[in-house]
């Protein structure tokens, strides 16, 4: 089975800009629901289509296929809900290890989250100065998440 090990941060510093150039993604969902989440997504010119299954702790399923650009385009347009994801991924290796920075634009300007992919759950990993607190497990801070309730909209913390 596909699997995806995942885990999330917030940064807690601009340190990682320009150690990378940014690819822009747009995506929507078909289905986000606990148990699944079906994504279309354009990452430069290349469509995707994947399916997640529901995370149980950092693990969840993923199978992920490259779909035609125009299909994906009809689908964003079409027949994924608004609002979308837009940002920018910033892929910046970093001591064996490979973190995924992504900078929201649209509804959740001013999120930067990053993620790493490990292999195993209790794979030990060095974290970057920039690396703030995690945000594992936290759902709103999941990209279906974000298309119900984006970064603007969400209440300070007190």
């Amino acid at each position: 089975m596909a699997q995806e090990i995942e885990r999330k941060f917030l940064l807690k510093n601009a340190q990682w800009r320009g150690l990378a150039e940014g690819v822009v993604y747009r995506q929507g969902y078909l289905c986000a629901s606990p148990e699944r989440t079906v994504r279309v997504r354009i990452v430069g010119d290349q469509g995707y289509l994947t399916v997640k299954g529901a995370t149980l702790g950092m693990v969840r399923s993923e199978y992920e296929y490259t779909i035609p650009l125009a299909d994906a385009r009809e689908m964003l347009d079409t027949l994924c809900p608004q609002p979308q994801i837009e940002k920018k991924r910033y892929t910046i290796p970093y001591h064996g290890c490979i973190w995924e920075v992504d900078e929201f634009s649209g509804l959740n300007q001013g999120l930067v989250v990053a993620e790493i992919e490990l292999t195993s759950e209790d794979q030990p990993f060095d974290r970057p100065e920039w690396i703030g607190r995690e945000v594992t497990g936290e759902m709103r801070y999941y990209n279906a998440a974000l298309c119900i309730t984006p970064y603007t909209t969400w209440k300070p913390e007190s």
